[in-house]
């Protein structure tokens, strides 16, 4: 029987209870690796003990922040791979508390590397970064040759933070490479507020009977992952060793209009719902970006990723999910 490449490996994830970091603990458990979850649980940054249910007892949890680097010291030790996901992802509250997210984005980055240098320097690190550090594009679809022009305090950090990574990639030899994330979504989700993703809150108001709100003239352009295929980028550049040293874009073939995205959820929500196009809000229209697609012709060539869940199929299935669990996420997700 052929060996899996993740079997018995020893898997740290920061981030581990959050959206996506709860998805890849499942599929890590799936392919045989051994899982340690690295959570801080402060309410606005997402984290949800319900989202790791189905691998509940099957995977360790440290409830520990990354901003702390004597923790981060012993928890990097004996591990294998690194998926560094922890991060604040809202980019209006970068922009109101800028010093905690460069705490988290930036400096925190940089002690969980000295970390792994200085306990652990044969580990592989896998960094979730962002889409945001692009800004407004010049051209579509957006490549990684773009210009780094980043609108908010967030995108500064999370690029300082993808920086460190390859520094340390380049200069000690600590394996790493960074995913620039775009609009991803799916179960698990945070749907309290619009901090994670515009997706979610959308999902909760119209769940609860609510009319979705279409900043601007819901013409603007966007690009969507569902979360397994997020995932599955993620296991992609860690077991590959050309991914080393390496930023991909992620992205999809499917481009739509945010109305015609409200409308599919409309559509796919039994008995239906409504929305309304409604002007920006000031403090969102300074960091709005306009159309945003990528390019994500590098991972596809040189790791054969491509997403392969359709944003309908995967709109049907995040729709499902929180109308069967909105009770773990409505207070607990705060």
């Amino acid at each position: 029987m052929t060996q899996r490449p993740l079997d018995a490996a020893r898997v740290l994830v920061t981030g581990g209870l959050g959206f996506i970091g709860s998805n890849l603990a499942a599929r890590l458990v799936e392919e045989g690796a051994r899982v340690t979850l690295v959570d801080s649980l402060i309410p606005q940054y997402g984290g949800n003990p319900f989202n790791i249910e189905p691998v509940r007892g099957r995977v360790e949890v440290n409830i520990c922040d990354v901003r702390d680097p004597y923790a981060m010291a012993h928890l990097v030790q004996g591990h294998d791979l690194l998926f560094n996901l922890a991060g604040q992802t809202s980019h209006l509250d970068s922009m109101t508390e800028p010093h905690a997210d460069l705490d988290i984005n930036a400096g925190a980055q940089l002690s969980i590397l000295e970390a792994c240098r200085k306990h652990n320097p044969g580990i592989k690190i896998v960094y979730a970064s962002t889409r945001q550090l692009y800004g407004k594009p010049d051209y579509l679809p957006v490549d990684e040759n773009h210009p780094i022009r980043p609108v908010d305090v967030n995108g500064v950090n999370k690029l300082a933070g993808e920086q460190y990574h390859l520094l340390y990639n380049n200069v000690y030899g600590i394996r790493a490479c960074a995913l620039r994330l775009t609009n991803t979504y799916g179960p698990r989700m945070r749907v309290k507020d619009a901090r994670q993703t515009f997706l979610g809150i959308w999902v909760r108001r119209l769940v609860e009977g609510k009319p979705l709100l279409v900043f601007g003239d819901g013409l603007q352009l966007r690009d969507f992952n569902y979360v397994d295929d997020c995932v599955d980028a993620l296991l992609r550049a860690a077991t590959d060793p050309k991914a080393d040293g390496r930023v991909y874009n992620l992205g999809s073939r499917e481009v739509v209009s945010l109305k015609d995205v409200a409308q599919m959820c409309v559509d796919l929500l039994p008995g239906g719902g409504s929305y309304e196009i409604v002007p920006f809000p000031p403090e969102r229209k300074a960091i709005d970006i306009g159309d945003y697609y990528g390019e994500f012709r590098s991972i596809e060539a040189e790791l054969g990723w491509q997403p392969r869940v359709g944003l309908r199929e995967g709109l049907a299935r995040t729709i499902a999910f929180v109308c069967e669990h909105r009770q773990h996420y409505w207070d607990t997700d705060a």
